[in-house]
C-alpha cells in the first residue's frame, strides 16, 4: 500500500515527489487533510507490486529527445511533445513550462494512445526525464522513478521537477538561445496478468490480504510464520475455547498460522489487527517493520511467561555483546554485557554486511579532549569497542535503510547498492567480531532464510519479502495475496539497491547508458545458524495445534464454505422480511422514532423463488405459531415523501403466485428482498381470529403516544377507520389503548415526514379522515391535551416539538485541541444549532464570561485528527455543517479558549519571529499579533517594546531564513498579511552601525556556515548554524575579513583555526587563502538569488540537533506502533 504524506514544497526531495498530473485531486484523500497542488506519492507507487514477478525477458529501452524553442514565448498551460514507440507502446513528455500550480517546471510521461486502449489496460516503464544543462552537462536536472500506467493514471512524473527561476535564468545554462532539450529514457517490461493466478496451486502457499497499509505487517507475519520452530511454540501457547480471537493476541496469530498452513486462498489479519488493538485507521498507517517487530516479539515473550513455551523468543533470537573501554596507559578495562534481538547495521558507506559488522566493532579512540575518565586513575587515552560474546540461532539483521539528514532536517531513504551473502561466515579472520569470552566451539556460520524488501520512498512505499521456507535453493516472493516462485538472482543481487544500468535499444546523438536508482531494495534479513538448521525448521502438524483451536478453526471453514454457497445460490432466492406489531412495540422509542420500523432488525426467511407464497405463509405458521387463515401479510411502499409505509393487503390472485413474482411486482429496485407487514388480530379474549375483510372504506392506521413528562413516545397499537369517520370517534379507543381514563382529553397530530425536515402537524378532530387525507399505514400520534407548562421539568411539550429535537438531537464530544486524543466532556446540541448557540454552551460548560473567546476546530474523519484550519468566527450556519466531513458526519469538535475574542483575533495577523541581540547568543522566541493592514515597520515598533536592545536608537530589520541561508530583508512598507512564518524562520536583528554607512565601494554580502559531504560519489554542500550579512570593504584581505567575523562569532584561535573560508556560487566552493581581496568575488551587485552567491564558513556542526519533526504544520502527530493489548 502506498502511503502518502505531503510535505512543503521547499522540503521535497527530488526522487520522492511522483504524482499524476491530473489537475486537483477531488474528493476525499484519506488520510490526507487539506488542498494539495497535487497529490504527493512516494517513487514507488503500489501499483508496482504487479510487476513484482515480471516476466524475464530483458526490458526494451530507448531515449527520446525533444528540443523546444521559443521557450520563454510559450504562453500555453500545459505542452505535449510528438509521440515516440518504446516497447510497442506510444509515449510522450508532457510539461507545464509555468508550472502545474506550483513555483516548478512540471513534467510527466504520458501515455499518448491512452483514450483509445480497451478497457483494463496496463503497461509498466521505469523511467527518468531531465532538462539538459547545455553549458555543464554535469548540472543537467534528471530524475527518475518506475511506475504501473493505467485508465486511472495514465500520466505519471514530476510536479516539482525543477525551480522555475533556475530554468529561466539565462546565466544557469537550461534555455540557451531560448530553447530548453528535455531529455525521456524509457525502459519497458511487459506485466503478466496475475487476475486468474493461484498461488497455492502454483508454489504451495497463501498470501496475506492488505488491509490499507499493512503490507509491512504481511511481509513480517509471513518470515516469522517461515520460522517452524517459532510457528510451533506459537501453536502451543495456553488458549482456550472461551478465548475471542480480537481479544487474544495469542489466539489470534495461533489462528492466522493454521490458515496459513492449511487455507486455499489468502488469509485475511483483521481478528490479529483487532487483538492488537488497532482501529481501522492503525490499518491505514503505515509503519516501520523494525518496530513492529520488536514490538510484536516483546509482546509474545511477555504473554509466553509461565507457559510451557516461555523463553523461546530469546532461545531464537537473543544474541550478546559486550562494551567495553580499554585504558592505554594503565591497567583498567570496563565491560558492560547486552543483550540484542536485532542488530542494527549501517549501509551508508559500507559496501557489504562484513562492511557493516567491521563498522560494529570498530574500535574509537578516546583522547585528546574526549579522554575517558577512568576512576581512580583520572583522564586517560583508551580504546572503546564492541564485541560479540554469542550470536542468535536467528539473526535477524536490520539495515538502515533511512536516515535522518540534520542538513535538509528530513528523512532519506539510503537506495546505495549493499550486497549480502547466501552463507555469512561471523567466525572469519580467527573471529574478530568476537569477545575473549565467546565459546569458539560454537561455528557462527548462518544461511539466508528471508529477505524483507522496501520498495519506494522515505514517505511510503510497499513491503514485501522473499523467503526460501526450508532452506533449499528454490525462493518464494510473499507479496500480499500473491505467492511466486523466484529465483537466487532475483532474492539477493536483486535486491541490492544501486543503480541499475539497462542497455538501449536505439541510441541516439547521447550514447550513456541508461542508468535508473533501484527503489526496492532489502531492509531486513534473516540468518539461520547452519548448525540449528534442523532443530529450526522442523516439522508443525496438527497434533502440534489445541484441539479447540483445530474443532474451531475447521467450524469456521464450514462456515466460510456455507457463506460461499448461500453466496453463491443467492440469485435463486428471496429474503423476506416481516414485520409484526411485536417489532412496532419493540422499536418505537428506542431504536427509531420515525415511521414504523427498521427492517433490518425484524423476522427474516430464505425463500426459494420458485416456492408458491401460500407455502411460504406454511412456513411462517411453523415458524411462528399463526395458522395460515390468521395471517394477512401488507406489501410496503416507498412514499414519494422517502417514507416507508404499509400500502396495501396481498390479493387472493397475489398470494397463489411464486415468492419470486410477488418480490418483482412489489419491489423495482433489483434486490432480492421482499418486505412484508404481518396483521394478526386477536379477539377481546386475546385469542387469534380470522382478519376482518377490508374494504375500500377501512383505512388501516398506527399510533403512537407521547408523554411530554417522560419525555418517551411508544407505539401503541393499530386500528381500522372508516375514511368517512372522523377521529372524534375513536378518542375513546385510543384512551383505552394508552391506559388513560375514557373521558381523557387527547391532542392528535398526523406524522407527515422527517426528511429533509420534520413535519408533523395537528390533526382536525372533526374533520373526515378523507377530507385530512389519511390514507392506509398513516402515523397519528396523539398525548394527553393541554399540554403541560414547557419549564426546566418538561423541555418538549407537544407531539412537534419532541419529534423536531429527536430529528436534531446530536451528542458532541468536544476535545481541547492541545490534547486531541482526549474526549474533555460530551454536550447534547441541536444539529441545527447555530454558530453562537455552540460556541455560548461551550463557554457555559467552560464557565466562561465570553463565548466569543472559544475557537472550535472540526475532525477529519479519515486521519481522526483535527483539521488545520479551526472555524472562522459565524462562518458557518449551523452545528451540522461544523460536523460535516466530505460524506460523514463527524461528532468530534476541537476547542480552544483564546485570550481575546476570535473576531478581534481575526482581524489581526499572529507571526512568530526569532530576535537576535546585538550581543547575546540565544535568541528571543516572539508572538507578534497586530492588525492584518499593518506593515513590517509596525512589526520592528512592536519588537522594540518588548526585547532589551543595546542601544536605545537601534535600528531594526526583518529577515526572511530558510535552511540557513537568507532569502529577504522586508521593505518596512510590506504588509504583513502576506507574510507566511509557516515554514520558514521570520528573524529580527539590529542593523550593525557599520552597515548604515556603506561606502562608495563596500559591499554587503552574505556570509553562511557549511559542511561538505560525499553522497552517491557527489560532494555536496550542506549549510547550518545562523546566516548573517557583513560588510566587506574595496582592497579588504580575507585575513582581515577573518580577523572581523572571528570578533563578531566570538570563536576560539584554537578552533578558528580549523576553519575554511570558500566563495560559493551555485553550491560550488572556490577556497580563498588569507592574501586574497574578498570583494573581487562579489563584483556583481544585483545577482537574481543574491543568497547563491556567499562566502562559506566551511566547520565541524557543533550547535545541538533539534529532534525529526515529520511537518512544521500546526498539527503534528507521528504516531509509533503500538499494541495495545
Amino acid at each position: 500500500m502506498t502511503m502518502m504524506t505531503p510535505q512543503p514544497l521547499d522540503q521535497q526531495e527530488d526522487e520522492e515527489m511522483l504524482v499524476p498530473h491530473s489537475d486537483l485531486v477531488e474528493g476525499p484523500q484519506p488520510l490526507v487533510e487539506g488542498p494539495q497542488p497535487m497529490e504527493v506519492a512516494p517513487a514507488d507507487n503500489d501499483n508496482t507490486r504487479s510487476v513484482g514477478n515480471q516476466a524475464n525477458e530483458e526490458p526494451q529501452a530507448s531515449r527520446f529527445t525533444w528540443t523546444i524553442e521559443n521557450f520563454s514565448r510559450l504562453n500555453m498551460k500545459k505542452l505535449y511533445s510528438d509521440v515516440f514507440t518504446v516497447g510497442g507502446y506510444k509515449w510522450r513528455v508532457l510539461i507545464f513550462p509555468k508550472g502545474n500550480n506550483v513555483d516548478f517546471l512540471s513534467m510527466y510521461l504520458d501515455v499518448a494512445d491512452s483514450a483509445t486502449l480497451p478497457y483494463g489496460w496496463s503497461r509498466y516503464a521505469q523511467f527518468s526525464l531531465a532538462v539538459v544543462n547545455q553549458m555543464h552537462n554535469k548540472l543537467t536536472v534528471k530524475k527518475d522513478t518506475q511506475h504501473q500506467f493505467n485508465q486511472r493514471e495514465s500520466d505519471w512524473g514530476f510536479t516539482s521537477f525543477m525551480p522555475l527561476s533556475d530554468l529561466y535564468d539565462p546565466n544557469k545554462g537550461y534555455l540557451m538561445n531560448d530553447t530548453c532539450l528535455v531529455e525521456a529514457d524509457v525502459a519497458v517490461r511487459k506485466v503478466i496478468d496475475y487476475w486468474a493466478y493461484d498461488s497455492k496451486k502454483e508454489t504451495g502457499y497463501v498470501g496475506l490480504k492488505n488491509q490499507g497499509a499493512t503490507c509491512y505487517m504481511n511481509s513480517l507475519l509471513q518470515t516469522l510464520y517461515h520460522i517452524p520452530y517459532f510457528r510451533k511454540a506459537v501453536y502451543h501457547m495456553p488458549t482456550t475455547e472461551n478465548d475471542i480471537p480480537t481479544g487474544s493476541i495469542p489466539l489470534a496469530l495461533q489462528s492466522l498460522f493454521y490458515k496459513l498452513q492449511y487455507n486455499d486462498t489468502s488469509v485475511a489479519t483483521k481478528e490479529l489487527t483487532k487483538s492488537f488493538g488497532w482501529d481501522t485507521y492503525d490499518s491505514f498507517m503505515q509503519h516501520d517493520v523494525q518496530e513492529l517487530n520488536r514490538v510484536l516479539c516483546e509482546k509474545l515473550e511477555d504473554k509466553m511467561k509461565g507457559t510451557v513455551v516461555e523463553g523461546t523468543i530469546q532461545k531464537l533470537f537473543e544474541g550478546h555483546h559486550m562494551n567495553y573501554i580499554e585504558c592505554i596507559n594503565v591497567d583498567f578495562k570496563s565491560t558492560r554485557k547486552e543483550s540484542f534481538y536485532d542488530l542494527q547495521l549501517d549501509v551508508k558507506g559500507c559496501k557489504d554486511v562484513y562492511a557493516s559488522f567491521d563498522k560494529y566493532v570498530e574500535v574509537e579512540c578516546l583522547e585528546g579532549d574526549n579522554k575517558y575518565h577512568a576512576e581512580e586513575h583520572g583522564l586517560q587515552d583508551a580504546k572503546k569497542g564492541v564485541l560479540f560474546i554469542d550470536f542468535p540461532p536467528v539473526l535477524q539483521l536490520q539495515l538502515k535503510r533511512f536516515e535522518y539528514d540534520f542538513m535538509r532536517d528530513t528523512m532519506v531513504k539510503i537506495n546505495d547498492r549493499y550486497e549480502f551473502p547466501l552463507e555469512l561466515d561471523l567466525d572469519r579472520d580467527n573471529g574478530k567480531y568476537l569477545s575473549p569470552d565467546a565459546d569458539r566451539s560454537v561455528r557462527n556460520l548462518y544461511t539466508l532464510h528471508s529477505v524483507l524488501v522496501h520498495s519506494g520512498g522515505v514517505h511510503g512505499g510497499h513491503y514485501y519479502a522473499f523467503i526460501r521456507p526450508t532452506l533449499t535453493d528454490q525462493w518464494y516472493k510473499f507479496d500480499d495475496e500473491r505467492v511466486t516462485k523466484e529465483d537466487v538472482k532475483r532474492a539477493l543481487e536483486e535486491q541490492y539497491g544501486g543503480e541499475e544500468e539497462l542497455p538501449q535499444t536505439n541510441p541516439g546523438y547521447n550514447n550513456t547508458p541508461f542508468k535508473f536508482t533501484k527503489y526496492s531494495n532489502a531492509y531486513m534479513l534473516v540468518y539461520i545458524r547452519v548448525s540449528d538448521k534442523d532443530k529450526i525448521i522442523c516439522d508443525v502438524d496438527e497434533k502440534d495445534i489445541a484441539e479447540h483451536l483445530r474443532i474451531r478453526l475447521k467450524k469456521e471453514q464450514e462456515e466460510k464454505e456455507d457463506k460461499r454457497r448461500y453466496k453463491a445460490q443467492a440469485h435463486l432466492y428471496t429474503i423476506i422480511k416481516v414485520a409484526r406489531d411485536e417489532d412496532l412495540r419493540e422499536q418505537i422509542g428506542k431504536d427509531i422514532y420515525f415511521d414504523l420500523v427498521d427492517h433490518d432488525k425484524v423476522r427474516n426467511f430464505r425463500i426459494q423463488k420458485q416456492m408458491p407464497f401460500n407455502l411460504f405463509k406454511e412456513e411462517v405458521a411453523k415458524e411462528l405459531g399463526i395458522p395460515v387463515q390468521f395471517q394477512r401479510f401488507w406489501i410496503w411502499a416507498k412514499r414519494q415523501n422517502h417514507t416507508y409505509r404499509p400500502n396495501r393487503p396481498l390479493t387472493p390472485q397475489e398470494e397463489a403466485q411464486t415468492v419470486g413474482t410477488l418480490r418483482e411486482v412489489s419491489n423495482k429496485a433489483h434486490n432480492a428482498e421482499l418486505k412484508l407487514f404481518l396483521e394478526v388480530e386477536r379477539g377481546p379474549d386475546l385469542q387469534l381470529v380470522p382478519p376482518p375483510e377490508k374494504i375500500k372504506e377501512d383505512i388501516l392506521l398506527f399510533f403512537k403516544l407521547y408523554d411530554p413528562h417522560k419525555e418517551e413516545l411508544r407505539y401503541v397499537g393499530r386500528l381500522f377507520v372508516k375514511s368517512t369517520g372522523k377521529p372524534l370517534e375513536i378518542l375513546m379507543k385510543l384512551n383505552e389503548l394508552a391506559g388513560f381514563a375514557s373521558d381523557q382529553e387527547i391532542e392528535l397530530f398526523e406524522e407527515i415526514k422527517f426528511e429533509p425536515s420534520v413535519m408533523c402537524e395537528r390533526l382536525d378532530k372533526r374533520a373526515s379522515f378523507r377530507f385530512s387525507q389519511i390514507e392506509d399505514g398513516d402515523i397519528i400520534c396523539f398525548q394527553k391535551w393541554p399540554p403541560p407548562e414547557t419549564d426546566e421539568q418538561v423541555r418538549f411539550a407537544d407531539v412537534p416539538s419532541y419529534l423536531e429535537y429527536v430529528k436534531n438531537r446530536q451528542i458532541v464530544h468536544f476535545r481541547a485541541l492541545e490534547r486531541p486524543k482526549e474526549d474533555e466532556f460530551c454536550l447534547e446540541l441541536a444539529k441545527n444549532h447555530t454558530y453562537d448557540d455552540v460556541v455560548e454552551r461551550v463557554a457555559q460548560h467552560l464557565s466562561l464570561d465570553d463565548p466569543s473567546k472559544i475557537r472550535l476546530t472540526p475532525h477529519n474523519c479519515y486521519s481522526q485528527q483535527p483539521k488545520p484550519n479551526p472555524i472562522k468566527y459565524r462562518s458557518v450556519d449551523h452545528l451540522i455543517d461544523m460536523l460535516v466531513h466530505y460524506n460523514q458526519i463527524s461528532d468530534i469538535l476541537y476547542y480552544e479558549v483564546l485570550d481575546i475574542p476570535l473576531p478581534e483575533l481575526q482581524c489581526l495577523k499572529t507571526l512568530k519571529v526569532a530576535f537576535h541581540h546585538a550581543t547575546k547568543d540565544e535568541a528571543t522566541i516572539l508572538n507578534i499579533r497586530l492588525p492584518k493592514p499593518s506593515t513590517v515597520g509596525d512589526v520592528l515598533n512592536e519588537i522594540k517594546t518588548k526585547v532589551e536592545l543595546s542601544q536605545p536608537n537601534a535600528e531594526l530589520r526583518l529577515l526572511e531564513v530558510f535552511y540557513h541561508k537568507i532569502y529577504k530583508i522586508f521593505p518596512t512598507h510590506e504588509k504583513i498579511e502576506n507574510i507566511n512564518d509557516q515554514y520558514w524562520t521570520l528573524r529580527a536583528e539590529e542593523i550593525p552601525e557599520e552597515e548604515k554607512n556603506l561606502g562608495q565601494h563596500d559591499r554587503l554580502i552574505h556570509v553562511y556556515h557549511f559542511t561538505k559531504e560525499t553522497a552517491q560519489n557527489q560532494v555536496q554542500v550542506q549549510n547550518f548554524g545562523e546566516p548573517f550579512f557583513l560588510v566587506i570593504h574595496e582592497g579588504e584581505t580575507l585575513a582581515e575579513v577573518k580577523a572581523r567575523i572571528q570578533k563578531k562569532l566570538q570563536v576560539p584561535d584554537e578552533e578558528f583555526s580549523k576553519w575554511k573560508f570558500a566563495f560559493l556560487s551555485l553550491g560550488r566552493p572556490e577556497y580563498l587563502e588569507d592574501s586574497d581581496i574578498v570583494s573581487t568575488r562579489f563584483q556583481r551587485r544585483d545577482v537574481y538569488g543574491a543568497w547563491e552567491q556567499y562566502l562559506g564558513l566551511e566547520h565541524s556542526d557543533t550547535t545541538p540537533k533539534r529532534s525529526y519533526n515529520a511537518s512544521q504544520n500546526r498539527h503534528t502527530f507521528e504516531k509509533p506502533v503500538k499494541i495495545y493489548n
